[in-house]
């Protein structure tokens, strides 16, 4: 008897013993934690902090009265040489976080400690074509999988635990121009991209992939005439071949679908916005050009196109339409509620659409200066345009240059606003900037640059070009700005507590006040923050995160721009804040 205890005593305590060294096994992000990321706040599993891409957070810890007690957590270095822009959305799970930094590397860090956990770095070839700096946006977790886009148009599927490649498809050729730089989606066990490359006369779309092996489930062009797929088969053509591009022209469209898109569950449609038509020289290109310039609400299934809206139709400035579409609830006056969406445009006008039926319902400037177009008419929806201020025909080696605002830039660009259902408003990242622009003689050639124009950034004011605006999309009306001397190029967190953060090519990230945009705390990184703020509770402790680093199309293509705000240094570095317990 005294043995057999002797025994159970033993294997009792073996058995304990294995439970404790056993490492315990991570949840794995599911469908429902996706749809559900807007709504909790242990974590941050979506591009966008939600698929609708409100970037909103119900935390109320952080606030207008606690923000000045936000200290820095933790840094963690990118290292070596490969600094440039950090535009990264960083996700958090498990206790991990998740972030994409320059040159398609990835790292997951210990979100307690900030001890680096792993590190993948892709392995790039000579001679990719990046338009617009060799950044990256983010990623998507789904199961254990961290599923990101690289620079050479592959889509890579690591092992959250170990970095580990699970899986790896190639999106398109790098030759001949393809990239890609978005942040994917995943809706539905599928993970949606876009690819980029539009100055490089390729063919947008948007790829559905089953996210756990990547095999390809359908394709959808973003440029009228060409063919989608579904399971391997034909799945319709896009428009009508012809009917808005003359001759072969679509063939070269452009499109360019390199933002990535956002999810709506109410609706069940992705909206993924495409990019400029290729070449930028309009004359080139008589008609609409569709679906360039344009938003496509998509059906997540087969990747039918419900329905469009062309910002720009016939675009000759290169305002394209990729900017995300954040769905909303428009309150009316009366009490109704719609279905709707926001979207800031590049060509300076912000819109809200019933995201139903992409019916226009209203648009309005958001930014000072626009000149190539008196305004949106609201009954047709097409832009009012002003003739004269459309850059002219080449006649010999250059047509005749026009001033334009807002500059190719944008009255926004890629950085992502925010919307707060608390106060109903919107925060929107603009620029205050034109240009000199001018056609000129251009023919396809793959892999080569496929613009037809020459341009110079100009700034229109002395003492800022940024402006971190709140509009009502209601009325359209600015509730109030915050300016910024050197362009804004980050993305936008807004919160329950009332905070909006965004950071500034100076370096700073900083806090407003959502109701009145005083400014509350502000915090300096070393180097621009052009990355997107995330915020997330553990342990009783409320964190913000953002990557630092500056970069990004201003400094390569930003003309006088880029003269005045040289003096701005290269960096790489995830910055942590917590508010502390004791606060």
């Amino acid at each position: 008897m005294k043995t057999e205890r002797s025994f159970r005593k033993a294997l009792l305590a073996l058995t304990i013993g294995c439970a404790l060294s056993t490492p315990t096994l991570m949840a794995a992000v599911t469908d429902q934690d996706i749809t559900d990321d807007a709504k909790t706040t242990h974590d941050v599993v979506s591009y966008g902090m939600g698929l609708q891409g409100q970037r909103f957070s119900p935390l109320e810890t952080l606030n207008t009265e606690t923000v000045k007690n936000l200290v820095p957590a933790y840094v963690l270095s990118f290292g070596d040489e490969k600094q440039r822009g950090q535009e990264a959305q960083p996700l958090v799970s498990n206790g991990k976080i998740f972030v994409t930094a320059s040159y398609s590397r990835v790292f997951a860090v210990d979100a307690k400690t900030g001890e680096e956990l792993w590190q993948y770095d892709h392995r790039l070839p000579d001679g990719i074509l990046p338009c617009c700096d060799v950044v990256n946006r983010g990623g998507a977790l789904y199961d254990n999988l961290f599923i990101f886009s690289t620079l050479d148009a592959q889509l890579v599927a690591l092992d959250q635990d170990t970095g580990k490649v699970v899986w790896k498809e190639k999106l398109d050729d790098y030759k001949a121009g393809y990239s890609n730089t978005a942040a994917p989606i995943v809706v539905k066990g599928k993970v949606i991209t876009g690819v980029s490359g539009g100055e490089f006369g390729v063919v947008g779309r948007v790829d559905a992939r089953d996210a756990k092996t990547g095999k390809l489930v359908w394709s959808r062009p973003t440029v009228e005439g060409h063919m989608g797929t579904l399971d391997g088969k034909d799945n319709g053509i896009t428009g009508e071949t012809n009917k808005s591009w003359e001759g072969d022209l679509w063939k070269t469209g452009g499109a360019a679908t390199w933002l990535g898109g956002t999810y709506d569950a109410d609706t069940d449609t992705l909206f993924f916005g495409a990019g400029n038509p290729a070449p930028w020289n309009s004359h080139l290109r008589p008609g609409d050009n569709l679906y360039s310039s344009s938003i496509l609400a998509i059906n997540p299934d087969d990747g039918k196109i419900k329905w469009h809206y062309q910002w720009t139709p016939h675009d000759g400035w290169d305002f394209d339409g990729v900017n995300e579409f954040v769905s909303f609830d428009l309150k009316k006056e009366d009490g109704t509620v719609i279905k709707a969406g926001g979207h800031a445009d590049r060509n300076g006008f912000f819109y809200v659409l019933n995201r139903e039926n992409g019916e226009l319902i209203n648009a309005t400037p958001f930014v000072n200066q626009i000149t190539w177009a008196k305004g949106i008419d609201l009954k047709t929806g097409r832009p009012e345009y002003i003739d004269a201020n459309r850059p002219g025909a080449p006649e010999g080696e250059k047509g005749k240059s026009v001033f334009a605002a807002p500059s190719f830039l944008g009255g926004k660009n890629w950085m992502p606003m925010a919307y707060n259902p608390g106060t109903d408003l919107f925060y929107v990242p603009a620029n205050e900037w034109g240009m000199d622009i001018w056609n000129e003689p251009v023919t396809y050639k793959k892999g080569a640059a496929y613009l037809g124009a020459g341009f110079t950034i100009k700034p229109l004011n002395e003492d800022y070009i940024g402006a971190l605006r709140a509009i009502d999309p209601k009325t359209g009306k600015i509730a109030w700005e915050a300016k910024n001397n050197a362009p804004l190029w980050g993305g936008v967190l807004t919160t329950a507590g009332n905070l909006v953060f965004t950071g500034t090519p100076e370096g700073y990230l900083k806090a407003f006040d959502a109701k009145s945009g005083q400014e509350l705390w502000k915090f300096q990184t070393g180097s621009g923050v052009v990355g997107c703020p995330i915020t997330w509770e553990q342990d009783g402790e409320q964190f913000v995160a953002v990557p630092s680093g500056w970069g990004g199309a201003v400094p390569l293509w930003g003309g006088d721009v880029a003269e005045r705000v040289k003096h701005l240094n290269q960096g790489g570095s995830l910055w942590v804040f917590k508010l502390p317990k004791s606060a």
